[in-house]
C-alpha cells in the first residue's frame, strides 16, 4: 500500500543535505571565516558601509528553487565584514557588548538541538533554571525570587512593570483591563525610554510616568521625588511604581538605589531597577559599593549581551516575589495544561513567567559563557573599561580645546571640541561632523548625545578588547578630524 503513495521532494528529510560530507566541508569553511573574523577583531576599520554590490546581491526575488549550500556559504562569507562594529575595540558609540568566541560553540549546539524553550521537560529548561539561580546569587535576591531570560531589558521592563501593575490592582486587570485607577510611576529624567514604552504598552500611558529632575551628578533628586509623590497623592493619583537606574545611557550615572529603596518602602511602591548594563558592574570590585540597594529591588532588568559579553540577544528579568510573577502570566490553554507527565512535565514552565510561548535557547550560551570565564574575569574586564573611561576623562580635562561635559561616573565619557571662536550652534555642527568623520574613516565609532542641550561626543566603553592605547588614539583622531574640518 505504501508503494501506491507518490513520493515527492517534500518527503521526509527533504531539507537535510543530500551530501552530508559536502555540507560538513561548507560548514567548516563558514566556521573558519567566523573564527578569523573574531581572531582579527582589532584589525581593519571599526565600521564600513556595505558596498553597493553586496546590497544589489541581496535584492533578489523570493527564491522558488534553492541555491545550494556552497552558494549560501559564499554569501554568508560576503556579509561577515559588514556588522555594526561592536566586536572591534574602538566601537564606542552605543552600549553594545563585544561578544566572545565561546558563544559561537554554544549557539551551534543550541541550533542543533532546536528546542522551543517555552516549556516541557528537556535540558534547556533546566539550564535556564540554573542561570536564574546564578542570577539570584549574583544580585543577592532570595531563593523565592523568579526570573526569565528574554530578548533584552526592554522586554524585561515590560514584564516587571506588568507584575507591579497587576499586583497593585489585585490581578483584576488581567481580565478587566486597566480601570481608571490613576496609577502613576516615577523615573529620573535620565532614565531609558524603555520605561516609557512599557507604560505605553501596558495601557497606563506615558503621561503616567513622572520624570524627576536630576542633580549635577545626574542622579535622581530624592527631594524632588518625594515632593512629586506627595503632590500626586493629594491630586487623587495612585503612586505604585518607582524605577531607579544603574547606569544611565547618557552618562552612566547610578541613582542612589538605597535612598530610592527607602522611599519605595515608606510609600509602598514597587521598586524596580533598570540595570541594563550597569547592574553587571556588581561583578566589579571597584563599582560594587555604588550599587548598594540593588538587592532591595522588587524587580531587576539587565542584559547579558552588554557588559557581560554574551552574544545577542540575552536579557534577564528577576522578580523578588516569584508567586506574584507567576500569577501575572500563568494561564495556559487546554492543550498546554499544567500537571503533565513525561515530556509534558517540567513544571513550572517559562511561559508561566512571560508573554512568549515560542522561545529560543538563550540560556545555553549564557550558561556556557559564565562557566568558561567565571564572574571574576568578567568583573575585571568591567573594571578595566571604567579605568579607561576615567583615563580619557583626565586627558580631556587637561586638553586646551576639548571640554568634558559630564562627570565620568563609570564607563561613559561625554565631551566636545570647544573652539572659542565658534557659536554654540556652530560647535554642535562641528562636533557632529567630527563623529561622522571618525565613523566613516573606520578609526573609531563614538556616538552623540546632548548634555544640558549641548551636543556631545559620547564615548561608551563596554568592550573587553579595548586597550588604554585606544583612548590615546581616539584623542588624536578627534584632533585630526577637527583640524580637517576647520
Amino acid at each position: 500500500m505504501d508503494d501506491e503513495v507518490p513520493h515527492s521532494k517534500s518527503a521526509a528529510g527533504a531539507l537535510d543535505p543530500s551530501d552530508w560530507d559536502a555540507f560538513e566541508r561548507a560548514a567548516h569553511e563558514v566556521l573558519s571565516g567566523a573564527l578569523a573574523k573574531l581572531r582579527g577583531a582589532a584589525d581593519g576599520p571599526v565600521w564600513q558601509a556595505p558596498p553597493d554590490s553586496l546590497l544589489a546581491g541581496l535584492n533578489q526575488p523570493l527564491p522558488e528553487v534553492g541555491a545550494g549550500m556552497d552558494a549560501i556559504a559564499e554569501q554568508l562569507a560576503a556579509v561577515l565584514p559588514y556588522g555594526v562594529g561592536n566586536t572591534h575595540p574602538r566601537f564606542f558609540g552605543w552600549v553594545h557588548g563585544a561578544g566572545a568566541p565561546g558563544n559561537l560553540l554554544a549557539d551551534i549546539i543550541a541550533t542543533a538541538i532546536n528546542a522551543n524553550c517555552g516549556g516541557r521537560d528537556h535540558a534547556a529548561i533546566h539550564v535556564e533554571r540554573q542561570v536564574i539561580a546564578w542570577c539570584r546569587e549574583m544580585f543577592s535576591f532570595p531563593e523565592s525570587a523568579s526570573g526569565l531570560l528574554v530578548s533584552g531589558t526592554s522586554m524585561a521592563t515590560i514584564i516587571a512593570a506588568k507584575v507591579a501593575r497587576d499586583a497593585v490592582l489585585g490581578f483584576a486587570s488581567r481580565a478587566d483591563g486597566v480601570p481608571e485607577a490613576g496609577l502613576v510611576g516615577y523615573v529620573s529624567s535620565e532614565a531609558h525610554s524603555c520605561l516609557d514604552r512599557a507604560f505605553d504598552m501596558l495601557g497606563l500611558g506615558t503621561n503616567a510616568l513622572r520624570k524627576i529632575k536630576v542633580g549635577p551628578d545626574f542622579q535622581m533628586n530624592l527631594k524632588a521625588l518625594a515632593h512629586q509623590i506627595r503632590e500626586d497623592r493629594e491630586a487623587g493619583f495612585t503612586p505604585f511604581f518607582l524605577a531607579g537606574t544603574a547606569g544611565t545611557v547618557n552618562t552612566a550615572a547610578i541613582d542612589d538605589l538605597n535612598g530610592l529603596a527607602d522611599i519605595a518602602h515608606a510609600e509602598n511602591l514597587w521598586f524596580h531597577v533598570d540595570g541594563a548594563f550597569g547592574a553587571s558592574a556588581i561583578l566589579s570590585e571597584a563599582i560594587r559599593p555604588r550599587l548598594i540597594g540593588l538587592d532591595r529591588a522588587d524587580s531587576l532588568a539587565f542584559d547579558f549581551h552588554k557588559w557581560m559579553h554574551v552574544n545577542y540577544d540575552a536579557g534577564c528579568v528577576l522578580i523578588r516575589d516569584g508567586n506574584l510573577h507567576r500569577r501575572t502570566f500563568a494561564r495556559r490553554p487546554d492543550y498546554l495544561a499544567s500537571g503533565g507527565e513525561a515530556l509534558a512535565g517540567g513544571e513550572p514552565w517559562p511561559v508561566d513567567f512571560g508573554p512568549e510561548l515560542s522561545r529560543g535557547n538563550r540560556a545555553l550560551k549564557v550558561w556556557a559563557h559564565l562557566l568558561e570565564h567565571g564572574t571574576t574575569a568578567i568583573g575585571e574586564a568591567i573594571t578595566a573599561n571604567c579605568e579607561q573611561a576615567a583615563y580619557l576623562g583626565r586627558h580631556l580635562e587637561s586638553h586646551p580645546l576639548m571640554e568634558l561635559l559630564a562627570p565620568v561616573s563609570m564607563n561613559i565619557c561625554c565631551f566636545r571640541w570647544n573652539d572659542a571662536d565658534r557659536s554654540e550652534g556652530e560647535l554642535d555642527v562641528l562636533n557632529q561632523s567630527i563623529v561622522t568623520q571618525l565613523q566613516s574613516s573606520g578609526i573609531a565609532a563614538p556616538s552623540t548625545t546632548r548634555i544640558h542641550g549641548r551636543l556631545a561626543i559620547r564615548v561608551n566603553i563596554t568592550n573587553h578588547r579595548t586597550r588604554m592605547s585606544d583612548m590615546d588614539l581616539l584623542v588624536q583622531a578627534v584632533e585630526a578630524a577637527a583640524d580637517m574640518l576647520k
